[in-house]
């Protein structure tokens, strides 16, 4: 972008500051319990307080509550989000970026305010507005511009019961770091962006540095032989800080998987399958399931590893149909 398309661009996109997202929108299901106990259970929040009748309400809290983080939750949209979303203010704001090659986006932060405990019958609305973007910021991901809204949650009185505000970085990936490092633009045509690099810490630098070597090691215990993945430092069975590794033999089948399409990330094919496989050596990990259609992929479907290459930074286990 030239400098004077940078100043129309900013121009154009400071115009979305302080607008509703949308109208209010008011949560589909009121606060309910069902919806409390798949929340408790799928986050494996055992706080008795949100599921126990008898307990609650002879707590300080006088009765069943919601757990404060499904705020957000109560006026969510639900799986329409990922097939054909309603075209809103925020979403209209991104396609700007888009089309002006911000297609990164990254959330970088949140932050919540609780006003009131939430009861079964409460009902819930959020009102949305874009709060501020920032100038234009050189990042490690790229150059970009970070977009801040603001939600307010009411509940069927009118009455504030909490607040959140929500931070993205709309980014240029790979030709943005290079004119973040030079300086200036050129014509050089950008490289394709590369998956998400996984982090290296102390205890699991030496797995993925077996993965570059075309291996998947499983990390054994020395004293007891219990095998275990992801790498760790201790044994979850004898507690032993003693271990080595071995080679698996890449066999094993689906335990679970899901199909990743929203939103979609640059340098990541699609669909993206990602299953649980569950190794013949007894240990379970988290790889891509590719070589055939998403739809032909089941629980219990046999499958067979190569670690390979999948782009110009990343060698991974692939999983392919056995």
């Amino acid at each position: 972008m030239t400098p004077d398309e940078i100043i129309a661009f900013e121009a154009k996109v400071h115009a979305y500051v302080g607008r509703e997202v949308s109208e209010p929108k008011r949560g589909k299901d009121d606060v309910n319990k069902a919806m409390i106990r798949h929340w408790a259970e799928v986050m494996g929040d055992e706080n008795p307080v949100y599921t126990d009748e008898a307990y609650a309400a002879a707590s300080s809290k006088r009765g069943i509550i919601a757990p404060p983080t499904m705020l957000l939750t109560w006026t969510m949209e639900g799986y329409s989000m990922c097939q054909t979303p309603e075209i809103d203010v925020q979403r209209e704001l991104h396609l700007i970026f888009d089309v002006h090659g911000f297609v990164g986006v990254l959330g970088t932060n949140t932050r919540t305010e609780y006003y009131r405990d939430l009861r079964p019958g409460d009902q819930i609305t959020s009102h949305t507005v874009i709060d501020n973007i920032s100038d234009r910021k050189n990042t490690a991901r790229g150059v970009g511009y970070f977009i801040e809204t603001v939600a307010r949650f009411t509940d069927q009185n009118g009455e504030e019961i909490g607040r959140q505000v929500f931070r993205v970085l709309k980014f240029q990936p790979n030709a943005a770091t290079a004119e973040a490092k030079a300086g200036t633009l050129d014509d050089a045509a950008p490289k394709a962006p590369a998956r998400i690099q996984a982090p290296r810490g102390h205890d699991s630098a030496w797995w993925w540095e077996g993965v570059d070597e075309g291996k998947l090691l499983i990390q054994r215990c020395t004293q007891c032989g219990t095998l275990r993945h992801p790498p760790r430092p201790m044994c979850g069975i004898c507690n032993s800080t003693q271990w080595d590794s071995i080679e698996s033999r890449l066999e094993g089948e689906v335990f679970s998987f899901t199909e990743l399409n929203y939103p979609r990330f640059p340098g990541y094919p699609y669909p993206l399958v990602c299953g649980l496989i569950e190794l013949s050596e007894g240990t379970r990990l988290v790889a891509n399931i590719v070589g055939c259609d998403a739809d032909k992929v089941f629980i219990g479907m046999k499958v067979k590893g190569k670690v390979e290459r999948v782009d110009d930074k990343t060698v991974l286990p692939n999983f392919y149909p056995a």
